[in-house]
């Protein structure tokens, strides 16, 4: 499946003329590993931001402190910083994020399989929303959310501004 959302992901964007980043946190590179998966993927994608840490986050995709104070890291306020950054640093037309607890663990406010996603894109007003995925282990999450990535990856790309 992952796979072939890829693949037509990266026709969509092609026809177009988009490019493509990515934001990633809990999945550590998964969503970019996807789409570079399939051959001649380099005339849509252009860069993956892996931004494991909060460090990371305010470092390279502009993440205000504040916002982190705020809502924490795994939040759409973030998820949504973290596609902005990506579109406007990686000069790209369309850029996905997600920040999440893939597990073992969470907590009762932030619990295992809670995933922030964000989708910016130019032109259009960023998107985020939230998946609840479950405890279904950690492996299980991320792909799960790379998939759900992909999945909002195309639905943009369907339906252009």
């Amino acid at each position: 499946m992952t796979v072939e959302l890829a693949t037509e992901v990266l026709a969509l964007a092609r026809a177009q003329g988009v490019t493509i980043a990515t934001a990633e946190s809990c999945t550590g590179g998964l969503i970019i590993g996807a789409l570079t998966e399939i051959a001649g993927s380099s005339d849509v994608v252009d860069r993956g931001f892996i931004t494991y840490s909060n460090a990371a986050k305010i470092e390279m995709l502009g993440i205000l402190p504040a916002t982190l104070d705020a809502h924490g890291a795994v939040s759409e306020q973030i998820a949504g910083e973290m596609a902005e950054g990506a579109l406007t640093r990686g000069g790209v037309g369309l850029a996905v994020s997600v920040t999440g607890i893939a597990g073992p663990g969470g907590s009762e406010h932030k619990p295992e399989g809670r995933v922030c996603f964000g989708l910016a894109q130019t032109g259009r007003a960023c998107r985020v929303e939230t998946v609840e995925f479950g405890a279904l282990g950690r492996s299980n999450v991320r792909a799960q959310t790379v998939i759900h990535a992909l999945c909002l990856l195309k639905s943009a790309l369907t339906h252009p501004a």
